[in-house]
């Protein structure tokens, strides 16, 4: 730990028991944040971990993370889960003591996580055989079993524990677990018959529905799909149906689906227990979607189908399953009276059904696992219990849910501080520290307020439950009233049917609405009857003894078990040795590095965690083992270090009165030394960094020293052993390169003499270095990509044919990867291309600009373009196929009036379309062969003159007609017409001047087509004049 207080300011402290100002929930809170923006998750208080839940993965509980903290000290490294359940550990094992872990947390703070990497540490840290791994396989395979059957998704978590767990591992004599046993506490049993929105049932239902195979399904009388039952439907939101989420669920269900079956294997449920667990979970669907309507003043059903469903699975009477849910026997002396329900008692009556089977099964399911892991031999043993349960619950509207949780969180409380306390008074006894009384608030009162006979809250709620006549939450409320007039913990509002109880975490409004009727026991006699003569069902069959089922004493209400249930769970916590983890939820969005802190501040409050902190510093904030104090801190003294060879009490004495720390910030115990006040320890620590450092130079500077000097000595040695050998080796070499030198400059000179010449032996070094330098310049140099680009360098003369294969081979390599790579749809665009330049080139000055881009079939503007499909349906014939289509202008022949027009080449016609505000009105349809004649000018303007002329029909001759368009793609359009009717000669293109225009054989009017200096086209006494800027 205290390698980490050098970074307080940056990563907070880790141990809250070193918080200077611990007084301040600001500073806590803030200390809180640090670590977790660090994903630093875990904190100490003392021996009492803090949990914050990142909501993501991190890669801290691997293997390799178990193996660093087993067998360390508790202080030795950073806070960590695995800290608390190694010490745990090492505790049963090495001392055969009884341990204990208290989990708890508000939903979505990590609580079952937390007791999964216990689990995993437990079985990860025993060593392996094979009955061993058995029962580690037993041990983490009840996980995927309760949360199935008791875990469901709630606004805050998507896999919340809905009821209390207390889980004992048994370890043996060799370290390894060989066994466990599971206790439950307050199954949330209105959740499978009502969710609130965004909420759902526990998750077998429909890890059920989409995890079974079809047979199965079949069997059970199941659709597969929840939304078609009334107990799965009723918290579905919107976003739940979206079908990206959907299809993740499914699959996450799925997987969970599995994930039980495996487990029922390694914990060997048998077929029959299994086909009944599932049987009954399909019962309580179906008897969801069991319906009642008013018949008079009774209920009658509005469908038998579902109550025969329900009876086939459970194996009872169709007739009277159907009697006791619409009537109750009222037992009269020796008479048996039936008394019909009215619908909201039919429906009260089925949902009372429902919850006893579901809570009857799930108490089947906790036996059925405690036998599977009931330790198989009898010898010496101890335990490590884990204690999953609720956190203090603090919502808009509590009811007697949130009263009992909070009242098992008071009575917990209770018991921390009275453990802690005595925890810290045996310390200091043992250490022979005087103890100093502290001060805590004893929360004594607000039990015997909830718990005392025979005023308390629950024996006042038992008693309205037993009493005859019309008891009400109202007459309970104002019993209550009564009886705490001047409680200083206990407020009632009458006007708002409300309590308040002032817990030791803050005050908590309860409304007294449904007290009595969850409390009480609503599940009628009859009913009880039916589901013990379930004959298919063993689960079910002993679900109830025959005294429960025939006598007519009321059984123990809901919160009178629950009470009795935690005065036990007290007894077993008091006989082990506790260890704590409170768990924190950073924020309401299940999202990651998002820390809220009045989220955080509300939990902090409501876990007593500030009272925790309180009573730990009472006494002294810092205390350790002398041998592990000196180990650390020994070079700030010089009589310390480095060695120190007497008493580790007597060298801690002597650093301390080195240091000038006050007799009154520590105390000297038999073993440990204790500091009051962190801020002595903090001195003490950053002396140590400081020394530390200075240590660290002087260790490096009397290495380097050394290192030098035997490498001096080494080097000077090595050098004149070999110095003479050097002279002589230099001396020779320098010889010898004088004569390759005189003979090579000889060879160069005849050789530039004669580089020109034939290569011979003397100029074939300049002619190889030529080449080479030839050929790495052509290596290194961009050569032509574009197969277009005819450049080539310049070879040297004698180089000129390589040069020339090169550049050929150079050019058919770009032509072969060019062709290669053109797929047909560019094929055909080019060769569009290629029958454009056919037509246009070097013949209208317009083809330029229609280069630069690849034709496409569709022309139309933002406002006709929609009207398309309406052509291909209505116009457009079957048989012919749409190639083109543009929008286009059009000059009337006679007036020249300007009209927009849309043009559509088929594969049979050409047509002439009126775009309108409901589609494309058809104005004229030719036939492609009748078109004899695209007229076009030189120029860059975009008009068109085309010919069609229509052949006779009976006594109408034939008849030659020109139409005038302005189109935006000229040169697209034409190459388009010709490609489609196969006829290039169609096209022609004529100089300036006028161009006559026939109408009905007749001639109309004319087109001029000229240069100007700018682009322009004007009607003018039947003559359309054209001009185009040059």
């Amino acid at each position: 730990m205290e390698n980490s207080i050098q970074n307080r300011e940056t990563v907070g402290v880790e141990d809250f028991v070193l918080l200077e100002n611990y007084r301040s929930e600001d500073a806590f809170v803030e200390n809180l944040r640090k670590r977790f923006q660090e994903d630093l998750i875990y904190t100490y208080i003392g021996s009492v971990l803090v949990s914050i839940n990142p909501y993501k993965e991190l890669p801290i509980y691997d293997a390799k993370h178990m193996e660093r903290y087993r067998g360390q000290n508790f202080y030795e490294l950073p806070p960590h889960i695995f800290a608390v359940a190694d010490t745990a550990y090492r505790a049963v094992v090495h001392e055969y003591k009884d341990e204990c872990i208290m989990i708890s947390g508000e939903s979505g703070s990590g609580k079952t996580e937390a007791t999964k990497k216990i689990l995993q540490y437990i079985a990860q840290a025993s060593r392996h055989s094979g009955t061993v791994d058995d029962v580690k396989d037993k041990l983490l395979a009840c996980n995927p079993l309760f949360e199935a059957f008791g875990n469901a998704r709630t606004t805050r978590n998507d896999n919340s524990s809905r009821f209390g767990k207390y889980m004992d591992v048994e370890i043996g004599v060799e370290g390894f677990p060989i066994g466990g046993h599971v206790l439950d506490y307050l199954l949330e049993r209105t959740r499978v018959v009502f969710q609130a929105p965004g909420e759902q049932n526990f998750h077998v239902f429909y890890q059920l529905l989409k995890g079974a195979d079809q047979n199965l399904l079949s069997r059970l009388k199941l659709s597969g799909n929840w939304k078609d039952y009334h107990y799965l439907n009723q918290g579905c939101r919107t976003e739940s149906t979206q079908i990206s989420q959907e299809d993740a669920l499914n699959k996450r269900w799925l997987q969970e689906f599995r994930e039980i079956i495996h487990a029922f294997d390694a914990t060997h449920f048998t077929p029959k227990e299994i086909s009944d667990l599932f049987t009954t979970v399909a019962a309580i669907l179906h008897l969801g979607n069991v319906q009642f309507m008013e018949d008079g003043d009774y209920a009658e059903m509005k469908s038998a189908e579902e109550v025969v469903i329900v009876s086939e699975l459970l194996g009872c009477s169709r007739d009277d399953l159907m009697q006791a849910l619409t009537h109750r026997g009222v037992h009269a002396r020796q008479e048996k009276v039936l008394a019909k329900f009215n619908r909201e008692q039919a429906t009260t009556s089925r949902d009372s059904l429902a919850k006893a089977v579901y809570a009857k099964t799930f108490q089947w399911l906790i036996q059925r696992v405690n036998q599977a892991l009931q330790a198989s031999n009898q010898s010496r043993s101890a335990v490590i219990g884990l204690l999953d349960i609720y956190g203090f619950e603090v919502f808009e509207r509590n009811s007697f849910e949130q009263f009992c949780i909070n009242y098992c969180n008071e009575k917990l409380q209770q018991l921390f501080i009275e453990l802690t306390l005595r925890s810290e008074q045996e310390e200091y006894v043992a250490e022979n520290i005087p103890w100093e009384q502290v001060e805590y608030f004893d929360n004594q009162i607000i039990c015997a307020l909830i718990e005392a006979k025979p005023v308390g809250i629950i024996p006042l709620l038992d008693d309205e439950c037993l009493r005859p006549g019309n008891a009400t939450d109202a007459t309970f409320l104002e019993k209550l009233r009564e009886k705490h007039t001047k409680h200083p913990h206990l407020l009632i509002n009458r006007d708002k049917q409300q309590f308040t109880i002032k817990h030791y975490a803050g005050n908590v409004i309860y409304d007294v609405e449904g007290f009595l009727d969850k409390n009480g026991e609503l599940l009628h006699r009859d009913l009880k009857e039916i589901i013990i003569r379930c004959r298919n069902n063993d689960i079910l069959k002993n679900a109830f003894t025959n005294e429960e089922a025939t006598s007519l004493k009321r059984a123990l209400s809901t919160a009178t078990q629950f009470k009795n249930s935690l005065k036990e769970l007290t007894v077993i916590l008091k006989s082990k040795d506790p260890f704590y983890v409170r768990c924190i939820r950073p924020n309401d969005h299940k999202a990651s590095r998002n820390f809220s802190d009045t989220i955080v501040r509300h939990q902090v409050k409501y876990l007593g965690l500030m009272e925790n902190l309180r009573v730990r510093r009472a006494g002294y904030a810092y205390r350790r083992s002398y041998d592990a104090f000196l180990r650390r801190y020994k070079s700030l003294c010089p009589d310390t270090w480095p060695h120190y060879n007497g008493p580790a009490r007597e060298g801690v004495s002597l650093l301390l009165n080195y240091l000038q720390t006050p007799a009154k910030a520590y105390a000297m115990g038999v073993t440990k030394l204790f500091v009051r006040m962190p801020q002595t320890i903090f001195a003490i620590e950053d002396a140590f960094q400081e020394r530390k450092n200075d240590l660290v130079t002087k260790i490096i500077a009397l290495w380097r020293g050394r290192r030098q000097r035997q490498a001096y000595l080494r080097d000077r040695e090595d050098i004149i052993t070999a110095q003479n050998a050097v002279r002589r080796f230099l001396a020779v070499k320098l010889l010898n390169k004088r004569r390759v030198a005189a003979r090579s400059l000889r060879e160069f000179i005849k050789g530039f003499m004669e580089r020109h010449g034939p290569m011979t032996d003397l100029n074939r070094k300049f002619w190889l270095q030529t080449r080479m330098v030839y050929l790495n310049k052509l290596a290194k140099m961009a050569l032509p990509v574009s197969v277009l680009d005819k450049s080539w360098p310049t070879p040297p003369p004698f180089l000129k044919e390589t040069s020339d294969l090169l550049r050929s081979l150079h050019m058919r390599n770009r032509v072969l990867k060019y062709v290669k790579h053109c797929s047909p749809e560019r094929k055909f665009l080019m060769d569009e291309k290629v029958l454009a330049e056919r037509l246009f080139k070097g013949k209208k000055t317009l083809y330029l600009s229609s280069i630069p881009q690849f034709f496409i079939t569709v022309r139309l503007g933002a406002e006709t373009k929609p009207f398309v499909e309406q052509f291909e349906n209505s116009i457009r014939q079957p048989t012919e196929k749409t190639v083109y289509a543009t929008d286009c202008r059009k000059w009337d022949r006679h007036g020249l009036k300007e009209r927009n027009r849309a043009m559509v080449i088929t594969t049979q016609n050409l047509y002439f379309l009126e775009p309108g505000k409901a589609g494309f009105k058809k104005k004229n349809a030719f036939p492609l062969y009748t078109v004899d004649k695209l007229t076009v000018s030189a120029n860059r303007d975009s008009v068109l003159i085309l010919t069609v002329t229509t052949p006779a029909q009976g006594k109408k001759p034939e008849q030659t007609n020109d139409y005038i368009f302005l189109l935006p793609n000229l040169i697209e359009f034409a190459m388009k017409f010709v490609l489609v009717s196969g006829k290039e000669s169609i096209v022609e293109v004529v100089p300036n001047g006028r161009c006559a225009i026939k109408a009905g054989g007749q001639n109309g009017c004319a087109v001029d087509f000229g240069l100007g200096s700018v682009d322009n086209i004007l009607g003018h006494k039947k003559i359309l004049i054209v001009q185009s800027s040059t």
